[in-house]
């Protein structure tokens, strides 16, 4: 894209920096990785000026998609070899994008139509817990089972399958490295973890929440986002926002009890 088409799909985002959070991140990157953003997003312009966007990267992300734009885009998903594992983003947006995909895709293993997206933007609710702290190197051999055990349990396949391991064992240390994983380990076992997934200067978007089952229901969840919550709103930005699946109730009773508030409501589809 153009630099004024930049500033033009930015301007869309902005109306949403919450629900938006990972497209801005990637265009707040776009002079570190011009090539890489032109080859992700495609746009769908009237009268020359930008009214819909749509990232075509890992995931599929639509952009202040109309009904007209979403046909387009379609067409233009159905023309392109498929690099994305879901479609993901406002509810409404996505599952009518999917229904005009339907026909000519694969079948989803999964789609989650109901998934609030919540917000927080002051101080947690709840007492922090002190011995959470951002994850340094020496905790990645800890941290990776744990890391692993999460992304199983919520997506439902394992990250780590044939070559891919070394891939995502890079991936959990680069986010180690920039000081976006948050853990407490007591005795070389981690009790709680969390990470920030996408961050822009406004909000930072929280994933990869997770207690050990045996130990759910005694507070390292609250205590432990909490603590995300303060960290993150004193050294990255002043909104943390995350989005959970509507059917789990302890999850949304834990991040109620933090301060959370639900912000807009998401949708994916799994492939």
């Amino acid at each position: 894209m153009l630099r004024t088409d930049i500033d033009q799909v930015r301007s869309l985002a902005l109306k949403d920096p919450v629900s938006n959070c990972f497209i801005l991140s990637r265009l707040q990157d776009s002079s570190i990785n011009a090539w890489s953003t032109q080859n992700e997003i495609s746009v769908f312009e009237n009268n020359k000026v930008i009214e819909s966007a749509i990232y075509n990267g890992a995931n599929v992300i639509p952009l202040e998609t109309t009904a007209e734009s979403r046909v387009a885009f379609a067409q233009y998903l159905v023309d392109t070899p498929r690099r994305a594992s879901s479609i993901l983003g406002d509810k409404d947006q996505v599952l009518d994008l999917w229904n005009l995909l339907k026909p000519f895709w694969n079948k989803p293993r999964e789609i989650r139509s109901n998934q609030p997206v919540l917000v927080i933007d002051d101080a947690p609710l709840l007492s922090p817990d002190p011995l959470v702290r951002p994850a340094v190197l020496r905790d990645l051999e800890i941290l990776l089972p744990a890391c692993v055990s999460m992304f199983t349990e919520e997506v439902g396949v394992s990250p780590v399958v044939g070559s891919s391991e070394l891939i995502y064992r890079n991936r959990i240390s680069e986010v180690i490295q920039h000081r976006k994983m948050f853990a407490r380990i007591d005795q070389s076992q981690v009790t709680f973890k969390a990470e920030i997934g996408v961050a822009t200067d406004q909000v930072c978007q929280i994933q990869g929440v997770w207690v050990p089952p045996q130990l759910r229901g005694r507070n390292y969840g609250k205590a432990g986002m909490a603590a995300v919550v303060d960290l993150t709103r004193k050294h990255f930005a002043p909104k943390v926002s995350l989005y959970v699946n509507d059917y789990n109730e302890r999850a949304r009773a834990v991040y109620k009890s933090v301060g959370f508030q639900e912000h807009s409501t998401f949708a994916t589809v799994l492939f």
